[in-house]
């Protein structure tokens, strides 16, 4: 049976349109389905419990996304096991194509669906950032910045063995190796992005700040691990970023010079991202969620 397990803290505005769309077209014996309503002081586990006997209800009193994906498992049924947030909206027929996925390719552990980002309403800034950051490689290739992320049984074993991080869907991306993931352009899921450029940057500092606890945690890995054996493969998770470099820049105004405005916005974001995220690095402050309420309206 295939299990979805969904964290969510104070979703009560959102989660109700993820439920109807995983539970649409699907029999009663359809995926398992867990939400994890954690910390919650509004009305999510409500909205949860009314679409029926089809979603099961859990609660804890922390407000804690690793510690809720944790609590999920515990009460999760079967493989291939999906962790979906809140706030995206992904289909019935997505999961059954990620899963499908999963089961024709015996080498993949993980699998993503390709993303949709609706930009209408949104300032032309956040337009403009978001058909430049869409095209990079890293974001086309990588599981992260979608919300949805299934795995295998030996998938979630990998996962299982992650730290709690902020940037908790890179960690997972990059836990595998590229033979290992696989985005599955078939299904679809809807991220909404920030309205505003106040919002962009919040989500921005946020990545910054992540980012760089999650490369802590790589340079901690690589101290502590023994001499390398020969033949031995490289864990993925140590070696691989996402980084978005210069280079990657460049190349993207080469093919599209018309994404010169777009270049300017994505870089103009980075740097007040990277000045936004001093004083929380400096002071390993890995906790605090600079959440975007812009993107739950409506």
């Amino acid at each position: 049976m295939t299990s979805i397990v969904i964290p969510a803290h104070n979703e009560g505005r959102v989660i109700g349109r993820l439920l109807d769309a995983l539970l649409a077209d699907t029999s009663v014996s359809g995926p398992d389905i867990v939400v994890v309503c954690n910390g919650c002081t509004d009305d999510t586990a409500r909205v949860a419990a009314g679409r029926g006997d089809r979603v099961r209800v859990v609660e804890i009193p922390t407000p804690s996304k690793h510690q809720a994906l944790r609590v999920g498992d515990e009460h999760a049924k079967g493989f291939p096991r999906l962790y979906v947030d809140a706030d995206v909206v992904v289909g019935a027929a997505d999961v059954r194509a990620l899963v499908g996925a999963l089961e024709r390719n015996p080498e993949l552990l993980a699998a993503a669906p390709g993303r949709d980002i609706p930009l209408a309403g949104c300032a032309w800034p956040v337009r403009a950032y978001y058909r430049v950051w869409q095209r990079l490689p890293a974001v086309r290739e990588g599981l992260f910045g979608r919300g949805v992320i299934a795995v295998t049984e030996p998938g979630h074993e990998r996962l299982a063995a992650l730290p709690p991080l902020m940037a908790d869907d890179l960690a997972a991306s990059l836990a595998f190796g590229p033979g290992e993931r696989r985005v599955v352009e078939a299904a679809r899921v809807v991220v909404r992005p920030p309205r505003t450029w106040s919002d962009l940057i919040r989500r921005r500092v946020r990545a910054a700040t992540s980012s760089a606890e999650f490369e802590r945690y790589q340079a901690a890995r690589r101290a502590e691990a023994p001499e390398p054996v020969p033949e031995r493969a490289p864990e993925p998770v140590s070696e691989q970023t996402a980084r978005t470099g210069t280079a990657d820049l460049r190349a993207l105004l080469w093919a599209r010079p018309a994404l010169l405005p777009g270049v300017v916005v994505f870089v103009v974001a980075a740097l007040a991202a990277r000045r936004g995220s001093r004083k929380a690095i400096r002071d390993q402050d890995f906790s605090t969620w600079l959440r975007d309420e812009s993107s739950r309206q409506g």
